[in-house]
């Protein structure tokens, strides 16, 4: 088993509050995250900018390892995660996360990277937590 941690805070309420967020790795320390760079164009992070880089980076490595253990060796795997945030109600929930992949692996067939990406897609930690639709786009070059 596995335990990763991160901490947030937030000083002030609603829009006129400011956050800030750490995680255990240290890759964010105090990084600021408010109203403004959720729904604006401010300076910072957002919850779903970091759903998004955990679910591309997931999928990624569980299509790496899954073409590893159908014995290719060599590639390169490019994925773009974009992650809707929708009204729902009074508030608001995560309605996709559209996955858009290119890849070079030599050798294999268009199916059976498919079948691959499809699996990973399924498999990885992160798809099997969002309560969303989760699409996936690939070019295989």
């Amino acid at each position: 088993m596995t335990t990763r941690t991160a901490t947030a805070r937030y000083e002030g309420l609603g829009k006129n509050g400011q956050g800030q967020v750490s995680t255990q790795s240290g890759v964010l320390d105090g990084t600021q995250y408010s109203f403004d760079t959720r729904f604006e164009d401010g300076k910072g992070t957002n919850p779903e900018e970091l759903i998004a880089a955990a679910h591309a980076s997931c999928f990624t490595m569980a299509l790496s390892f899954a073409l590893a253990g159908a014995g290719f060796t060599e590639g390169t795997l490019d994925t773009k995660a974009a992650v809707t945030l929708d009204k729902d109600g009074d508030g608001f929930k995560i309605s996709k996360s559209e996955l858009t992949l290119t890849a070079s692996v030599p050798g294999i067939s268009p199916e059976q990277f498919e079948e691959l990406a499809n699996g990973a897609k399924a498999g990885c930690p992160i798809s099997k937590v969002l309560n969303a639709e989760i699409s996936l786009k690939h070019e295989l070059r």
